[in-house]
């Protein structure tokens, strides 16, 4: 018992009693590594939390949809070259409404609607504002499971065939036009045709900061020959009956855009096909990459950090030559000197790690009330593998950066140490 006492507490008490001596010195030497854990847990939190977010909010409209969409030839469709080259304005104009009708005989396809969206001024007496267009296939309802009526009804695939000038409300456009009046019956002007409002959306919120309930919805047909002039469309969306056959759908519908297509070469698909389970893997993926790059980044100030510790502990080694000397000389071996110096550059990392991690826990706490107050349902996650991983880089800096010295510190020989005393 005297032995392990011996071995395993003796090199701690030293330390503590070393710490306690230099406590401005400590604090000075601690402080990088205070930041550096800090901000390792405050960003683990909220990649985490972003993560879930994101995902989440993928899921919410539902775990069996599939979604295809427009693509420019010859680029990944998650590439910064398709969406950069579809924001820039190339215009993709193979997808039709044809494309969506044999989708929708593909077996597991349960339903499925095409869709555009535009931006058109609409009017209600004196008041105006733009409103973000969505035309729909009368099959929107059917698999778009959140897109719930508040009053009256949506359209009917006659109304789509026959262009009908009617308009479905989303609640912020009702809310903008007649407030808590009922606005079925009512008519909108947009682009000097007026729109019968057939129904009206109940709240959907936002996602992706996206307004859902600042959209108003129009038939597809309508939006096409009515508002844009056009025989496309930017967007299918399916729903499938068995989930579990996603792999089949999605390759079922590929093989058939292809062959309508004509095209040969996967490379210059004009098309892009996604499940939800597919959308929610790439997004996680994406925040866990930008999650990890930020904690490499941060780990610069625990380096700034152990390099401070280092330069303290060759100080320390340097004040006590003569103590070190004297050990020697009554017989304290080589390792005891070394576990001394290092178990003391681990407590001081360890000490920053923990007030790091408290620090982190707190802002975290706070932040995730302050962002919930505002309105931003985005949640910071406290999980076991960020509080992990603040201890780890502490206790990893410690044993990194205090090695050398404790190395130094353990080959003095006793005459030598006791001759520069």
């Amino acid at each position: 018992m005297s032995l392990f006492r011996s071995t395993f507490f003796r090199p701690v008490l030293f330390a503590v009693r070393t710490i306690r001596t230099h406590k401005a010195r400590t604090a000075l030497a601690l402080l990088g590594v205070v930041v550096g854990v800090f901000a390792v847990v405050v960003i683990m939190s909220l990649g985490d939390g972003v993560k879930g977010y994101v995902t989440g909010l993928v899921e919410t409209f539902g775990t069996d949809l599939i979604q295809i969409e427009v693509k420019v030839p010859n680029t990944g469709k998650t590439s910064t070259e398709n969406s950069g080259g579809i924001a820039q304005g190339i215009q993709i104009t193979t997808l039709t409404l044809d494309d969506e009708e044999r989708v929708d005989r593909l077996p597991n396809v349960l339903a499925s609607y095409a869709g555009s969206i535009a931006q058109e001024r609409a009017t209600y007496g004196s008041v105006g504002k733009r409103v973000m267009l969505f035309g729909a296939g009368a099959g929107a309802p059917l698999v778009d499971s959140n897109l719930k009526l508040e009053s009256g009804r949506f359209y009917s695939s006659e109304e789509d065939e026959s262009l009908s000038r009617v308009i479905v409300l989303g609640y912020g456009v009702k809310r903008s036009f007649f407030g808590d009046r009922d606005a079925v019956g009512e008519s909108v002007t947009i682009s000097g045709e007026r729109y019968r409002v057939i129904g009206t959306l109940g709240k959907r919120g936002s996602a992706a900061f996206f307004d859902l309930d600042a959209m108003a919805y129009v038939p597809i047909r309508t939006l096409q020959k009515k508002l844009l002039g056009v025989d496309y469309v930017q967007m299918i969306s399916v729903r499938m009956e068995d989930p579990g056959r996603e792999e089949e759908t999605v390759d079922l519908i590929t093989r058939l855009l292809r062959k309508e297509h004509d095209i040969e070469d996967p490379s210059r698909d004009d098309f892009a096909v996604t499940s939800t389970k597919e959308a929610q893997k790439t997004l996680g993926d994406v925040v866990g990459t930008i999650s990890i790059l930020l904690v490499a980044l941060t780990s610069i100030s625990l380096i700034v950090g152990g390099v401070g510790i280092m330069n303290v502990m060759y100080v320390s080694v340097a004040e006590r030559t003569g103590e070190i000397g004297l050990r020697k000389a009554v017989g304290a071996k080589s390792r005891d000197v070394l576990s001394q110096f290092l178990v003391e550059a681990v407590i001081v990392t360890g000490l920053g790690g923990l007030i790091g991690i408290a620090l982190g826990v707190a802002f975290t706490w706070a932040s995730s009330l302050a962002l919930g107050r505002a309105g931003f349902s985005v949640p910071l996650v406290l999980t076991p593998r960020s509080l992990l991983l603040g201890a780890g880089f502490s206790v990893a800096v410690g044993v990194l950066f205090g090695l050398s010295p404790a190395v130094r510190a353990s080959r003095l020989s006793p005459m030598e140490a006791l001759r520069k005393e």
